[in-house]
């Protein structure tokens, strides 16, 4: 496959030059096809599907715009919790991916969605999160408490439970005080388990998971729940939204213990692409086998398509 000079992949050229691109399947096996036929929507990861960082695949707009065309709806999905939706919706337009709100599912929503469900009475949390999470947590009703100094730690407001997300402004002292209240036995939500978020920059980015692995070190406790994905609740809410059944549903992403496993644990189609972190091998040896492994979401895209129609 042709490559950046950093060693990652090229891939404005890596179909020409992909010497599997010769034996790819000439045609539609009749069971891919069956599986295929009741897809009407689309579930699309982002980070390592459509895009690397802050440089888009060149085939992700072309792809989009296929599905429109063919009156296929599509939701791209994120683990990362740390944009508002407004936020994602400005960072995409900037891409050339411009989606509306309703095409767009946070780990965040998931995550507003499940306290609504399983924990109604639990409106007021402590929470390590960026501001844009925050402020959707306020905005669903959830009262926020922020990080107190030392000094003022015996005069803090008692929370109702700790919630993590992916909190890039995270301080010594934060961590401590909900160390405390997970201690204490108060509810403990995670937003999704990602431990290093996607990045083309040199650098580590610590994510939910990490956090969370660190405040389970220091109390012995593992969180209570952990939404966004593979939680299969991920995918709740675009099922509702579309009024779907889980077998009308595709999954396409770039990661098997998350994109892949959520949609079998929701019953939905799981479509690996190779653009981001997994290989053919690795799908090949995986104990979570995807049902289609394509080179790119626009591959995917063309067979779906082409699928012979009920």
């Amino acid at each position: 496959m042709a490559r950046w000079d950093d060693g990652r992949l090229d891939y404005r050229n890596h179909r020409k030059n992909d010497p599997l691109e010769a034996i790819r399947e000439p045609c539609m096996s009749d069971s891919l096809a069956e599986q295929l036929r009741p897809i009407r929507h689309v579930a699309l990861d982002m980070d390592g599907t459509l895009f690397r960082g802050r440089t888009v695949f060149p085939f992700a707009r072309r792809a989009l715009d296929a599905l429109s065309s063919a009156d296929i709806g599509y939701t791209l999905l994120t683990n990362n919790s740390s944009l508002s939706v407004a936020d994602y919706l400005r960072k995409l337009e900037g891409m050339n991916l411009s989606v509306g709100p309703d095409q767009l599912h946070t780990s965040t929503q998931a995550t507003i969605a499940y306290l609504a469900a399983e924990n109604p009475r639990a409106k007021r949390w402590y929470v390590l999160g960026t501001p844009s999470m925050c402020d959707e947590l306020r905005a669903a009703g959830h009262e926020v408490l922020a990080a107190n100094s030392a000094e003022s730690n015996r005069n803090e407001t008692e929370p109702d439970g700790v919630l993590v997300g992916f909190d890039m402004s995270l301080n010594y002292t934060s961590l401590c005080r909900a160390a405390y209240w997970i201690s204490r036995a108060k509810l403990f939500v995670a937003t999704h388990p990602d431990r290093v978020c996607p990045t083309d920059e040199p650098t580590v980015l610590i994510d939910c998971g990490a956090i969370c692995a660190a405040l389970e070190s220091a109390t012995g406790r593992a969180p209570d729940a952990v939404l966004g994905k593979p939680h299969p609740r991920m995918l709740s809410g675009i099922l509702a939204r579309h009024q779907l059944a889980a077998h009308e549903l595709a999954v396409v992403g770039d990661r098997l213990y998350t994109d892949v496993e959520m949609a079998h644990r929701a019953g939905a189609l799981s479509v690996l692409v190779l653009t981001g972190e997994a290989t053919r091998q690795m799908a090949e040896t995986s104990p979570v086998r995807p049902d289609l492994v394509v080179h790119d979401v626009w591959e995917f895209a063309e067979r779906l398509i082409a699928r012979p129609r009920a």
